[in-house]
Parts: C-alpha cells; structure tokens; sequence
C-alpha cells in the first residue's frame, strides 16, 4: 500500500441561486473548473490522469447522468481519459476524493482527478413516469433541486421529514438556541468577508465565464453587512415557533470544484510536490432524521484511523448545512471552536451539494498551508443520515 496525497485544488465561486450562475450549465461549470485545477499543475498531461471520480447528488437533467464523462469531454481532455460520477447527496464530492485516495493506495492509479458540481438553479421538475400511458388520474410535477421526492410509502414517516424539520428536531435535542445559530451564521459570513478581502481565496477559486464573458468572481452569498438584529427578524422557516431560519442554514447555491489527488511517485509528472497527505477517513450513518449529528462519528473514526487526536487537530473544515446541525457537533467535540470554519463557511459562502466536499478539502489544504500546522479535519453532514471525514497532514511542497 502507498499513500495518497493532495496536490491541487479550486473551485468557482459559488452564485446564489437564480443568481449570477443560473445561465451556466452544470456540465459546462464542472469541465471549466477541470481546466482551472490542472492550469496550476502545466507540467501535467491531461492523458497521463488515470481516473476522473466525480461527485453531483442530482444528476435528472443536464448532468446527464455521467456528468464526470461529459465535462471531461467538454474540457477537452483525451477521450482515453475515463470518468465516472457517485452520488453521496451532500457528500459526493467529498466522496469522490475517498474513492479516489483508496485507488491511489491500492495501486489501482497515480492520478485521480475528483470534484463536483451542482447546479441547484438548473435542477429539473419531474413527473413519476406511469406504468401505461394516458394515466387517469392528475400527475405531480416534482422539484429535484433539494430534499426527498417521489418517496417510497413504506420508508418510516419520521425519516422522511424535510432536511428543516430533521433540524429543529436536533435544536429540541440538544437545547440549541435561535441567538447561537444566529450568532453562528453572523460569524460564518463575516470571516468569509474577511477572507475574501485578505486575499485567502484569490488562488482558490477560478472566475466563471459564460460565452467568454466573466459571469462570477466571488461568492455571491455573503452577507458582510448582517448583523444580529438584521437575523433576528427572520421568520423561521420550518415551524412556526421554530428557531431555523434562511438567515442560519446554508442557502440553495450553483457551482464547482475539482481536487487533484496522486501518489508520491507521480509527482515527477505531475510537476510540483504534493501538499497534503490523505491520513484518514471516516464514514459513519445515523437515523435518517439525525443526519446533522452523523459527523460526530464520522471525524471520531477518521481521526482514529490516522492514528491522532483532537489535541492535534489545528483546522477544521465543517460543512454548515445548518447552524444548528454544526453546533451540535462541534459542540459533541473536545475541539477548540474557534478553529471551526475560520475561513467561513455554507451558510455564507454556500453549498451546491456536489461541490461541497471538495471545496472543505481545497478550503482546509489551503489553511493548512497558510499556518504551516500539520493537523486538519473536513467533515459533511449527508442527507438521510449519513457523514463523512478526512484527515489531512500538511507535507507541504513547491515547484519541481
């Protein structure tokens, strides 16, 4: 067995939805994201990539089932490059990276291109296709752009409540406030901001353009302005008395990322040494109406498995579906809070659900890089009860 390791990462900035990415294409997003990872590694023959593992929790439309295979093509890599596309919901991306590191160790591959990509604006609506034609009776046009459809009667109630609902049953649980999650998503949007005019993004994310013209630069969702009166007059948005509103949960997002993963012994062709080493990961499911606790366990097992600690944790990267769903673990965890997401998170720069997970693992390289500190988790929360985690120990690199 060899190790796997991290050697690039970007993504576009994430647009709100039926904001400034609404005209982009999902597979259109995922090939010009495919060009902006390998525009850092030039030394690198696109046919030399062994693999392309890509993450996309819709696929309906223009995804168009394989979307991995179709923006390959769209970028104009080799037709001898090969690709395939998994759907862990939230997780894909994310997933598709674990896939992609278990090739590389097992000698399967030296060079795995992964990432995802999610266009939540562009998601179709579909009809339940009838055993005959002409049905009689009226037929349900159903969204596909988040959460459970055409669900299966004999799945459990309690399981099948919204993504919201699941959440507000996690506040009750755990006694989580409507002043922390608002406290929590003021935070998130400000340290974005703060980021973003630092510089910390500028080698992480690729502008999006759309018939040759610029369409997004920066994250379209961040709020630097908000404050905690402005949260406060929220509406809660699943339950009347309910403390999760649009101004504490992660909003519906468009966008891509891509992660380029290889063994040691690829970094000759590669061209530059690699940054980061896979140590660690970690899988773990819960009830389905629990999927916001599930990466307790998930980052639990990870860190096991790379044979460390939360003392040695230095980084953190906690995908926010919710604010309250991200308190509940941080708070399950011996971990300093303040290393949670210091770059910001979803509720402010946002989650396209198939872009996700490559975005914590780009994120977490890059302040793993800044600080110089060897230790970092990135973990998500996946709907209908289940996580991820991955541990990455800096090895930090330059030009060949």
């Amino acid at each position: 067995m060899t190790d796997s390791y991290l050697y690039s990462a970007v993504r576009t900035p994430f647009g709100r939805f039926r904001g400034a990415l609404s005209e982009v294409r999902p597979d259109d997003l995922a090939a010009q994201v495919i060009g902006g990872v390998l525009a850092k590694t030039p030394a690198l023959d696109p046919g030399r990539i062994d693999d392309v593992v890509w993450g996309n929790a819709n696929g309906a439309g223009e995804d168009n089932r394989n979307v991995g295979r179709m923006a390959v093509l769209l970028a104009g890599l080799p037709t001898s490059v090969p690709a395939t596309t998994v759907n862990r919901l939230c997780g894909s991306s994310l997933d598709a990276a674990l896939i992609a590191s278990r090739q590389i160790e097992s000698g399967d591959a030296d060079i795995v291109l992964t990432g995802g990509v999610e266009s939540m604006t562009r998601a179709p609506w579909v009809l339940p296709k009838p055993g005959r034609g002409f049905p009689a009776g009226d037929v349900t046009a159903v969204s596909t752009t988040l959460g459970w459809r055409l669900v299966n009667e004999r799945m459990p109630k309690e399981w099948t409540v919204s993504l919201g609902e699941a959440n507000e049953q996690l506040a009750d649980r755990f006694a989580i406030s409507r002043e922390r999650q608002d406290a929590f998503a003021l935070r998130s949007h400000r340290l974005a901001d703060d980021a973003w005019n630092a510089g910390f993004y500028d080698g992480l994310v690729v502008p999006v353009s759309d018939g040759g013209r610029t369409v997004l630069e920066r994250d379209e969702g961040i709020r630097p302005g908000s404050t905690m009166e402005k949260l406060a007059t929220l509406k809660p948005a699943y339950r009347a008395d309910g403390r999760i509103t649009a101004g504490n949960a992660s909003p519906l997002n468009d966008g891509a990322s891509a992660v380029l993963l290889g063994s040691a012994a690829a970094a000759d062709r590669i061209g530059v040494d690699p940054l980061a080493r896979v140590a660690g990961r970690g899988v773990a499911a819960v009830d389905p109406q629990m999927f916001g606790y599930a990466p307790v366990e998930a980052v639990n097992r990870a860190l096991k498995r790379a044979g460390i600690s939360w003392a040695d944790v230095d980084a953190v990267e906690l995908n926010e579906a919710f604010a309250v769903q991200a308190l509940a673990c941080v708070d399950a965890w011996d971990v300093d809070p303040q290393i949670i997401n210091a770059k910001g998170g979803a509720i402010a720069l946002g989650h396209p659900l198939g872009a996700s997970g490559g975005r914590l693992l780009g994120t977490l390289c890059q302040r793993l890089q800044e600080s110089g500190k060897r230790w970092g988790v990135a973990a998500i929360c996946i709907g209908v009860g289940q996580a991820l985690a991955v541990v990455l120990e800096n090895v930090s690199g330059g030009s060949r």
